[in-house]
């Protein structure tokens, strides 16, 4: 279930055009907690040329935005590191 979460997270996030994407399954860190059952746990790291001059809080919003139907059922919580190429 959880490799097929990542590759729907993947899926959504295309539409940012990432040049780099690492998404991590955190839900071992989770384990016990309620939320656990009802989406995963999952790091992601992007990087896109859609976020040059923008907010983290902007950066965030959009993802989740992106997001936001995967939020509804696949996704528990999500910890974001969005980057625009020139900040690597």
């Amino acid at each position: 279930m959880t490799e097929e979460r990542m590759q729907l997270i993947k899926n959504g996030l295309s539409d940012l055009e990432p040049e780099k994407m690492n998404i991590e399954d955190e839900g071992h860190l989770h384990v016990g907690h309620a939320g656990a059952k009802s989406g995963g746990h999952f790091k992601l790291f992007i990087v896109s040329k859609l976020f040059k001059n923008m907010s983290q809080i902007d950066r965030h919003k959009l993802i989740y935005k992106t997001l936001q139907d995967l939020m509804k059922t696949e996704i528990h919580a999500l910890s974001i590191t969005a980057k625009s190429p020139d900040e690597l």
